[in-house]
C-alpha cells in the first residue's frame, strides 16, 4: 500500500443487522455513531435486573491506519460505548441503575498467530483479527459486558445495607 495513498472512509449504519458483517480486509477506514437499544444486545440485556424506556448504548467507532515499523500500515480501531444499565445492588439487593462508559483500542491483524504473537505490555491496544464479515455489533456487545462492574452498587452512602439471614444472628451464638 502506499503511504501517500487517500484511503475512501465508509460511514457505518447505524442499524444493528449492518454491524454484523464489516469487511476489515478492505483498503478503507470507518466511522460511525449510533445507539442500540437493549433489544439489539441480547447478552446485555440477561445481565439487567430491569429494562426502562431509554436504556441502551450509545457507540462511536473510528478506524485509521498507522505505520508500523517494518511492516504495512496496520488499521487501529477507536471504539467507545456509553449508556445506562440496571443492575441489582449488591449491598442493598434493590434496582440500582449505573452509567457505563468504556473506550477501547485495537490494532487490527490478518491472523490468529499474529494476534497471539502481539506483544502483551501493549496495554494501550490490543489485536482484532480483520475478516471480510467482521461481526462489529458482538464487539460492542463484549466491550459493554467487561465495562460491567464485578460487585454492582448504589453510590456510596445511597443505600442501606440489606439485613440477609446470614448477617442477622452473626457473632451470637
Amino acid at each position: 500500500m502506499n503511504r501517500n495513498q487517500v484511503l475512501p472512509q465508509v460511514e457505518l449504519s447505524a442499524d444493528p443487522s449492518a454491524l454484523r458483517r464489516i469487511d476489515f480486509c478492505a483498503p478503507q477506514s470507518y466511522k460511525g455513531v449510533g445507539f442500540l437499544e437493549m433489544t439489539a444486545l441480547p447478552r446485555v440485556a440477561e445481565e439487567a435486573s430491569s429494562i426502562e424506556p431509554g436504556d441502551g448504548f450509545y457507540w462511536q467507532i473510528k478506524t485509521h491506519f498507522a505505520d508500523s515499523p517494518g511492516s504495512e500500515p496496520r488499521q487501529t480501531l477507536e471504539l467507545e460505548v456509553k449508556g445506562r444499565i440496571h443492575l441489582v445492588c449488591q449491598s442493598c439487593l434493590q434496582d440500582c441503575g449505573l452509567d457505563l462508559a468504556q473506550e477501547s483500542r485495537f490494532v487490527m491483524v490478518a491472523s490468529e498467530a499474529e494476534a497471539d504473537a502481539f506483544p502483551i505490555e501493549d496495554d494501550q491496544q490490543e489485536p482484532l483479527v480483520a475478516s471480510q464479515h467482521f461481526d462489529l455489533l458482538s464487539l460492542i456487545e463484549d466491550e459493554i459486558l467487561l465495562s460491567i462492574p464485578l460487585i454492582p452498587k448504589h453510590p456510596e452512602s445511597a443505600c442501606q445495607p440489606h439485613a440477609s439471614s446470614f448477617g442477622e444472628g452473626w457473632g451470637s451464638s
